[in-house]
Order: structure tokens, then sequence, then C-alpha cells
């Protein structure tokens, strides 16, 4: 939420700057604005995408070594041009860009307001800078101490970057529970709030701490703590292509993340499972095997998509290591109080690393004596930091908003830490583990073969796309898919969908069901499959349109639905990996025949480090 993004060093900074928010604009694309510094301070911002920012400027003198930009997703106060970052101080000296909620900021505005400050915005950024010029002036003391002082004051999450016309040589810098990257080229630095806008320039980078400042010269970084001690900078290098964080040829970045999904798969597994020996080597989980076998419960906390993959990972740990699973929204997790025993394992799942909500739940989770386990896609995310232990989902940058490849990564990695504690626990037999493990290793094959069908996919979108709801259907493992299945739907098309138990239609949605609603049915052949046929033929009995997501040779399911999209067959463990590849197609297909920019859908932002 929110993109940062800021240079200081020998080249002309506005270029880096602007590519940079361009980069990433799928954090937040309401507003973006920059502050250069050249002789004192020059703020240009604009309501909208970086592309109206680019456009307003033009012409305008952009010479600078040093600046600060930002692409904003809206908290407080609409997007506007005011409410744009950087915002000015009232004495004109001062710059900031913020991503984060500051909590108490309308208590510092009340005491702000008294002192005779003049506000111009809505933001609680503008009140956090305005609160820093005022103990700088009253304490006579210089910025780096001004925003120490201050943050000790703030209750909230935030990452500022700040630039100072009187010192026009160093950026401030300091963060607690949003991400900030910065990355050590040449007698330059470049700070971001992912690595996106790094990589092209560096591949040394280190990744900031909760309650760290930074000060920041073309050729020096300094980190302290807010009590003004020293901190080691750990520099990280980046596992990370330019060709990653690039749409490849694809016209869109959600379709190139659907595409990737074979090689991410495979690069999940690959090092870890060797399908020939049989084995599965996880050095993440391997130091607590001994603890997760012995668990009396299991607590997966996840958001959005995560937690549908949570979801599905409650089946798989349920069945193969019969032990208690629960899954927890961790916006709910962290504000009851749960009962959490000592030695009770939970497992965080989290593409960013940085979810507010899921942090902060784990973070309480662990103070009570729990072992935390973190399934992360970004490397040295704050998450992957706080856990105990856990494995990298390794699915590369995914951009677009609505999340594809991390969630087939993430059920991957879960699916892989299901197996091994189980066959270890020995509540899972040779016979069956190996027999898993041979098919989990032939998914990267089967999602190509999927993939293959996209154009008839592409075709049922042009069916659909003037509906005006839709309703998916699953039982058993494919009930978290059509959960995920009409989230994206409702991401990337705007169309209003809803995810149900395909038992509990009866109990209520199937009240909607007329002949204008599609039904999207996951009925892959399972356990249940029998049953799901049964609630076709009660959509079909009121005319609903039956689309349904099935194994090739389904007679009965391709007799009963208006239309099919095919998928090849795998156990049930794994075939959600599958189920849910052409529901992403038909969601990214409804959003581009709807004209929806489904690499950015309104409202959305990617990194949810807010909450």
């Amino acid at each position: 939420m929110c993109g940062i993004v800021a240079y200081i060093g020998p080249r002309e900074a506005y270029p880096v700057i602007l590519k940079g928010l361009k980069r990433l604009e799928y954090r937040g694309y309401d507003s973006a604005g920059v502050a250069l510094l050249n002789g004192g301070i020059k703020v240009y911002k604009k309501k909208g995408r970086v592309a109206d920012l680019e456009e307003s400027i033009v012409g305008k003198d952009l010479h600078a070594h040093a600046g600060i930009g930002h692409t904003r997703w809206a908290t407080h106060g609409e997007p506007n041009d005011s409410n744009a970052h950087p915002h000015l101080s009232n004495n004109g000296k001062l710059a900031m860009i913020h991503n984060g909620i500051i909590e108490n900021y309308a208590q510092l505005k009340r005491e702000l307001s008294t002192k005779g400050y003049i506000f111009h915005s809505d933001t609680d950024t503008e009140v956090l800078l305005n609160f820093i010029e005022y103990i700088q002036t009253n304490n006579n003391c210089g910025l780096e101490e001004a925003v120490r002082i201050a943050l000790k004051r703030v209750v909230g999450a935030y990452v500022i970057v700040l630039v100072d016309q009187d010192n026009p040589d160093t950026l401030i810098a300091a963060r607690k529970g949003s991400p900030l990257v910065i990355g050590i080229g040449k007698n330059e630095h470049f700070l971001a709030s992912d690595a996106s806008p790094i990589i092209e320039y560096t591949k040394e980078v280190v990744y900031v701490n909760d309650y760290e400042v930074a000060i920041i010269k073309a050729d020096e970084l300094i980190l302290k703590n807010l009590g003004n001690e020293r901190q080691t900078p750990y520099i990280t290098k980046l596992d990370m292509e330019l060709a990653a964080i690039e749409k490849g040829g694809y016209e869109h970045f959600m379709l190139k993340e659907i595409f990737e999904q074979p090689q991410t798969i495979y690069d999940c597994l690959r090092g870890r499972l060797d399908a020939e020996a049989g084995t599965i080597k996880m050095s993440g989980i391997e130091k607590y095997a001994e603890q997760i076998m012995n668990a009396n419960r299991i607590v997966m906390v996840a958001c959005g998509t995560s937690w549908h993959a949570g979801l599905v990972a409650e089946y798989i740990f349920e069945e193969l290591c019969r032990i208690n699973v629960e899954v927890e929204y961790a916006s709910e997790f962290r504000y009851r109080n749960p009962v959490i025993n000592k030695g009770d394992v939970i497992i965080a799942i989290s593409q960013s690393g940085e979810t507010a909500d899921t942090l902060v739940a784990i973070e309480n989770a662990k103070a009570k004596g729990a072992i935390i386990l973190g399934v992360v896609n970004v490397v040295g995310s704050s998450i992957a930091r706080i856990s105990d232990a856990g494995a990298y989902t390794h699915a590369g940058p995914e951009i677009g908003v609505a999340s594809t490849k991390a969630f087939t990564a993430q059920l991957a990695v879960l699916t892989m830490i299901a197996l091994k504690i189980g066959y270890e626990k020995g509540t899972l037999d040779r016979d069956r583990y190996l027999k898993l493990v041979r098919e989990l290793n032939d998914i990267p094959d089967k999602v190509s073969t999927v993939l293959k069908g996209s154009e008839h996919i592409k075709a049922l979108a042009e069916k659909y796309k003037g509906a005006g709801d839709a309703l998916f259907l699953g039982r058993g493992y494919n009930f978290p898919v059509a959960l995920e299945g009409a989230l994206k739907l409702k991401e990337i098309s705007y169309i209003h969908a809803e995810g149900y138990p395909a038992a509990e239609m009866k109990h209520g949605p199937i009240a909607l069901v007329d002949e204008h609603l599609p039904v999207v049915f996951v009925a892959t052949k399972d356990s249940y499959h029998e049953k799901v046929i049964s609630n076709m033929q009660e959509i079909k009995a009121r005319k609903g349109k039956v689309i349904a997501v099935i194994n090739d040779g389904d007679e009965q399911s391709t007799a009963l639905a208006n239309d099919v999209m095919i998928v090849p067959e795998a156990d049930e463990i794994l075939a959600p990996m599958l189920s849910i590849i052409p529901l992403q197609l038909l969601s990214y297909y409804v959003g581009v025949a709807k004209g929806v920019d489904v690499d950015k859908p309104r409202n959305l932002a990617k990194s949810v480090t807010v909450e």
C-alpha cells in the first residue's frame, strides 16, 4: 500500500524516481508526486496515475541529485492533488513521503493547531511531518534527532522518508511495520518499498528493521535505533532478475503471472522434492519437525487469497498429519483474545511477507510461546524475519494486484510440509506418500495442459461478461477454490460474486438463482463428485447457468453444464492447484472484456501494510 522511492547520488534523481514509481504503481495509484532538492525543495504532485504526474510536469525544472517520490493508496483523505505526497512542512523546509497509518494523528493535529500550525490536506502524513518540524524548531535540534523524538510519540505503522532543504546531501528514513529497502550503489543509494525499482541499479540491499532510522548520504549509510545507538547494516544480495518485473510480451502482468505458474510451481518444488527418491527436504522445517508432529493444533493465519490457501491446507494437514487445524483471518485473530498455548504451531501465510494484520498476529502469538512458521514469497520480508522457521515459495515478484502464482506456490509449499510431517509422523503410509510425491511432481506439466485451453476460456468470458452476479460452488478440497474463484472475479471484473460450499447453497443462496445467474461449479472427480452432480441438478432445475470445472471424460457434468472448463485428473489433495487455473483465466478475460485495468483494479493495492 503506497509506493515509496528515493534517490541520492550522482545521477539525475527524477528519471530514477519516475521509473521507480512506475514499477511500484501496483502498490497504489490514486495519486503520485515527487520532491526534488535543488537550491530548495520543488514539489510536484497530481491526482491519478504516475503517467498523469509525468504529463503535468513536462517542461518543469527537474534537475536534482536527490529526491523522493510516492504513489498513493488513499487512507486518510480522498484522492486529490492536496492529499497527494510528498507533503511540505509549514516552514517549507521539509518534505516527506509516508506509507502506513498514524493512529494518534488526530491528537497530534489538535496539539499542533493550538500552536498555530495550518494544514493543507486531510492526511495523517502532513500531521506527522509538522510534528517533526515542531520538535526540530522547539528543541533546536537536527532533523535526525527530531525524527527519533517524534516517532517515540507515534502510534501506528509507517515508513517515512524526509528531505531537508538546509541539508540537501542527506535523506532521513525510518520504518515500523511497513517495508523499506535501501539499495547500495557506488557513491549512491536507492530507497524503495520493495526491490523492484532497485534491481536494475544494484543487487546489494539493506532491509531496514522496525524502529530503525536511516541517515543516507550519497556515499554513506548509517542506521540507528530510536535510542540513538548505531546498528550494523546487514547487506543482502537480491535473488531477482530485471526480466521478472517486466511484462515479457504479455498484455498484462496478471496474464504473465498466470502463465508463469508451471515454472513457479516447479521452482517451488526444485531442490526440495525428489520424486525418484521419494524424498522431501525442507531445511526451514526440519528443525521444528518434531514440534510440529507433536503439536496439539496448528493455526494458519492469513488474509485474502493466502487465507484461501490456508483453507485448502487445513484439509490437507488434517487428513495427512491428523493434527487439528484452525484457519484464522489475521485481522480478527490479532484483536481477539485467542487461546494460545506454548507449543502451538502458527503458520503465517503471506505473499508479500509484510501484511500488517498477519505480522501483528504472529508477534502476539510468538510472545505467548507459539512456534511461528512463515510461508512467504518475498525474501527478507518482515514475516520471514520474525518467524522461527518456514519456507519461501520462490514464485518471483508478483506485480498484478490480484494474486495468482503466489496462491499455487503457497499450496505447493504447504502440501510438501504436510507430506513430510505426515510421513515422518506415521499417519501417512508409504504407498500413499510416494503416490502423492510423484503426482505433486507432475503438477507443473498438468498446469501447462490447463493453460492450453485459454482461448476457450476467453470465449466463455465474452459470453458471461454481462453478468451482474455469480455464484461459485465446491465441496471438500474444492470449496476453498470456489472462494478464491469468486474473489478473483470480484477483484478483476467488479462483478459481485460469492463462494459457498455446494451443500450450503440450499441454505440461502439458491434464492438468487434464476435464468440470468452464472453458477460456477468446481467439480473435479473426488469423493464428493456425486454430491456435486446433485447440486448441479438443483441449479439446472431453477434455470441457472451452470459453468463447470471438470476432468476430461466426465460425461455427467458435461450433460448438465451449459459450459465446461477441463483440467487433468489429480488426487483430490492436489486438484486445487489445477482447478484454480481456469478460474484465474476466466476472471482475467472477463475483466479485460469489460475494460478493467486488471493489473490495478480500483480501490485495491498489492501489499496491505495498514489495517
